[in-house]
């Protein structure tokens, strides 16, 4: 089916944040190195930016190496750098007009790494067609621990009280506070878990969990996930008949 012919393009998420998981198991079912596996997910990803662009999609937040991914085997996670370094190709922000983001404890990357991101967020910063952000180094565990700290300081400096202090308050503290929260998180590659990403802002989005890895996920498969995602009554809390008559309003 073509996914793309059925989605209603009156309600396409603003936000939709994925879980890019399947590389490695990409290439192995194919006799290749993991690091190829990793190239083709590169390019999914650029792929990607433009058809989420396409879709209307306002914000594009993508899980790229976690806090934890810093354990696997050395010569995996050098390869993973110098494919990070290569494959930040600011024309592709520049003449789409997408903004560049990148949130995590970044203090971890290698220079030159953190020198080309920085320097495509400054490129791109005047780009509002839409905003993809990278999570790097990044995890929910880590961003929590660091918002919780700056809080605690503002108080301890008596710019802050602790009566004031509310989910607004959190949420302002981490480093997501320039975007909404997901209302789509996609997860490729069967699992089915978070994996420490977004814990605080995921908590109304909705979950689509695809067994496609994730050098697979074409275009129509993310109009499916949109898909998935529009058959759902979102309620908040509520119940869906206040929801129907809050839609009728």
């Amino acid at each position: 089916m073509e996914y793309n012919e059925i989605i209603d393009r009156n309600n396409v998420p603003r936000h939709i944040a994925i879980i890019m998981d399947g590389n490695g198991r990409w290439a192995q079912q194919r006799g290749l190195e993991r690091s190829e596996g990793h190239q083709a997910g590169a390019a999914t990803v650029r792929k990607l930016v433009e058809n989420a662009l396409k879709l209307g999609v306002r914000y594009l937040t993508l899980y790229t190496f976690s806090t934890e991914n810093w354990n696997r085997p050395q010569a995996e996670v050098a390869a993973l750098m110098v494919l990070l370094f290569e494959s930040i190709e600011e024309e592709i922000f520049m003449k789409n007009n997408v903004g560049f983001r990148v949130v995590g404890d970044l203090s971890k990357l290698p220079d030159k790494v953190r020198e080309r991101l920085h320097a495509c967020e400054e490129r791109t910063k005047n780009n509002d067609a839409m905003t993809m952000v990278l999570a790097l180094s990044y995890s929910s565990k880590w961003e929590i621990t660091e918002a919780v700290r700056s809080i605690a300081r503002r108080v301890q400096e008596g710019t802050l009280s602790l009566d004031a202090i509310d989910d607004k308050t959190i949420s302002d503290a981490l480093t997501t506070n320039f975007m909404p929260d997901p209302d789509l998180l996609i997860r490729t590659g069967k699992e089915q878990r978070l994996s420490n990403f977004l814990l605080w802002q995921c908590a109304y989005s909705e979950f689509y969990f695809t067994e496609v890895l994730w050098p697979d996920f074409d275009n129509n498969e993310l109009c499916k996930a949109v898909y998935e995602y529009q058959q759902r009554q979102r309620r908040y809390g509520k119940t869906g008949e206040q929801i129907v008559e809050e839609n009728k309003k």
